[in-house]
């Protein structure tokens, strides 16, 4: 039997069940995403029965969608249904007929011994989530979208039925909304919020506008004219750049992380198609593109992403790039059919920087030479001229739940007693704005990147509403969790993982009559081991050490607050440090002159100043540290190697006098280095 009955399956099923009649099932899923596949699948092996709503035409959301470059962070924790799957994954690859355009020998990421395989094209994702479906015989109906005004029928707070816009109608004892919009959530009455919460809202430090985070990839890292005609405000900004600040620093709002597409390439004449020149170009729309590369950045703005037969996985790369920054924040509470002309837009936008990228004569040479070796690849996506059918919604609406995991769960200084998935990849947003500087110059913000340092465990009440809202609904895509922390959980594994679980438990409120907010735990648990889920972090798991600024006595200054000269990284990969990270040179670009630059209102008086770092063996033993006080300045050189002696963090660079008519400064510097230099914050501490 081939893969591709299943689809010939599944369009019976589809002509089956679009009949005008009432449906009754155990359990109604409604989206045909990676956890919406995952929860049907364990649903039927529990007995139960169960169908799967799909408004599009394809399964698998993203993970069919073109996000083949699988974000897993630790792979020992990817079990059940999650890991079968790309398990299946790496059986496909592993027969020769798989391989058209390249031997399996050359593609590095194949390794016949392991037994799954992380990276892989769209097509082979989706005939696997259709095969799963079909062996289950789990129906699934397509084109079909919820009635979000009226068609959620509820009995107090049960749901009894959903009414698609079409009319259909299904029932079930138990639902789950496993779309990346939160749809049924929200009109079952569910309690959830859109945008950034303020860091204080959840004593967090990546929330919130964050302008001093990513100092290198992607921001801009020349100086950019953002107006119509340079130089003149009065001409109006240029397309994606709005006239406010950015906000107060670590401050909410209302916006959200930007979309794209993520593109099957290839580099393979055999299976290449040109890039198309989109209906409705406007090179207006790529001006500041053209203007970033002409005032000096030599980078080619996207990341592909190699996977098997030279096909990619291609995502945004630099300050101006696949994501359309700024263009959906209406998407989450659109109508379907605005939400529609978002996602046209953000094709045509996209499509459009490709063939400007490939095509235009104000791009650089060396960048157009580039981009010829690469189209769309001809074999994936074919009812869509090749162009993926999902836009990656990254976040829309978020649930707000009894319990909101916060980045305090991602680092493991607060760890859940009711786990029922782990997540480990980065708390990762992507840039949610692009505003003009008080310099005058387009700048980007909201990208984050900061490692949890590991494996973390995600609760059962982030998948559940909060008790006294819908008793029989189950969110394991629009979880409940705060912006930083969703960064981290909105990887396509664990939604897998969580669809499972909220299946899992359904199953168990349906045998026992209750509703999903009183499943007992010990229970649940049992079954999810049983079943392959993987509960327990890594025995060498660790809470993460974090010094909170506020903690600390005296004035601190993080990491975040500095001002940089040159191109700094972040990391959190070596503890103790204060905040969420540290800024790192990399041990590279030793012949130009990078500067960490501290400065403090003090009132006058004598400090203690000290400065922290997280010690390794790749650190330098002479990194210059000024410190300009009210009578001078003195340099002293800090050896990195060694573990500061004060907490394990700090190290003292002495007492100097202050005057409160100017700043107090620090300064830390890359001159006559050789290893990486470790910037994280300054402390002063008044001398009695």
């Amino acid at each position: 039997m081939k893969i591709r009955i299943a689809s010939l399956f599944l369009s019976a099923a589809f002509a089956t069940l679009a009949s005008g009649a009432e449906s009754n099932y155990d359990l109604v899923v409604y989206g045909g995403s990676s956890a919406g596949v995952a929860a049907a699948v364990q649903s039927a092996r529990m007995g139960k029965s169960v169908i799967v709503i799909e408004q599009g035409d394809h399964l698998g959301g993203l993970t069919s969608g073109g996000l083949g470059q699988t974000d897993t962070g630790n792979k020992s924790v990817i079990g059940g249904v999650a890991r079968e799957f790309y398990q299946e994954v790496k059986k496909f690859y592993d027969h020769p007929s798989a391989w058209k355009f390249e031997r399996p020998e050359e593609y590095t990421r194949y390794r016949p011994k392991d037994d799954a395989m992380w990276t892989f094209g769209p097509r082979v994702a989706e005939d696997i989530f259709e095969k799963m479906l079909y062996l289950k015989n789990i129906p699934v109906v397509k084109r079909q979208r919820l009635n979000r005004e009226s068609g959620v029928k509820m009995d107090g707070q049960h749901i009894v039925s959903i009414a698609m816009e079409s009319g259909e109608v299904y029932r079930g004892k138990m639902f789950i909304d496993a779309t990346y919009e939160g749809d049924l959530m929200a009109a079952a009455g569910v309690s959830y919020t859109v945008g950034r919460e303020s860091n204080s809202a959840y004593d967090e430090t990546l929330n919130g506008v964050q302008t001093r985070r990513n100092v290198k990839n992607h921001r801009f890292i020349v100086n950019v004219d953002p107006y119509v005609r340079p130089g003149d405000p009065g001409s109006g900004l240029l397309p994606g750049i709005h006239g406010e600040g950015p906000g107060e620093e670590g401050s909410a709002d209302h916006r959200v992380q930007a979309y794209c597409f993520r593109m099957c390439m290839s580099n393979d004449p055999r299976n290449r198609v040109p890039f198309p020149k989109p209906e409705g170009y406007d090179e207006l729309r790529y001006e500041l593109l053209l203007r970033n590369l002409e005032a000096g950045d030599p980078n080619v703005p996207m990341a592909p992403s190699m996977m098997p037969n030279r096909k990619t996985d291609t995502n945004n790369n630099r300050a101006f790039s696949t994501d359309n920054i700024g263009m959906n924040y209406d998407y989450p509470e659109a109508s379907h059919e605005e939400r529609e002309r978002i996602i046209a837009e953000h094709e045509v936008y996209q499509k459009g920087l490709m063939w400007t990228l490939a095509n235009h004569p104000r791009v650089p040479k060396a960048i157009r030479d580039h981009m010829k070796q690469w189209g769309l690849a001809a074999d994936e996506f074919l009812d869509n001229d090749n162009w993926p059918h999902q836009l990656y919604i990254r976040e829309a609406r978020r649930m707000v739940s009894d319990y909101v995991a916060t980045e305090h769960d991602c680092r493991r200084s607060r760890i859940v007693k009711d786990p029922v998935g782990i997540g480990s990849y980065n708390m990762d947003s992507h840039n949610v704005q692009r505003y003009v500087t008080k310099d005058g110059f387009a700048q980007d913000e909201g990208d984050v990147q900061v490692s949890p340092g590991g494996p973390y465990l995600i609760g059962y009440r982030s998948i559940v509403p909060k008790r006294g809202e819908a008793e029989n609904l189950f969110v394991p895509v629009c979880l409940s969790a705060s912006h930083a922390a969703y960064g981290s959980i909105r990887m396509e594994p664990v939604f897998m993982i969580l669809g499972q679980s909220a299946a899992t438990a359904a199953a168990m409120a349906i045998d026992r009559g209750i509703a999903v907010q009183d499943v007992k735990y010990p229970n649940l648990k049992e079954r999810l081991l049983a079943d392959g889920q993987v509960l327990d972090l890594p025995p060498n798991s660790k809470p993460r050490i974090d010094l909170l600024a506020k903690s600390l006595p005296g004035i601190v200054i993080d990491d975040n607050a500095a001002i940089f000269t040159g191109s700094w990284s972040q990391s959190s990969s070596t503890q103790p440090y204060v905040e969420g990270g540290y800024h790192h040179d990399g041990a590279a670009g030793k012949g130009t002159k990078k500067l960490a630059r501290f400065e403090a209102k003090l009132k006058p008086g004598r400090y203690e100043v000290r400065i922290s770092y997280s010690a390794f063996s790749n650190r330098d033993s002479a990194v210059p540290v000024t410190v300009e006080y009210a009578t001078g300045s003195k340099t002293a050189l800090v050896n990195q190697k060694k573990r500061p002696a004060i907490r394990g963090a700090f190290h003292s660079l002495g007492e100097f006098p202050f005057a409160g008519d100017k700043p107090a400064v620090v300064i830390i510097s890359n001159k006559g280095t050789t290893g990486h230099i470790i910037v994280d914050s300054v402390q002063f501490l008044p001398v009695k």
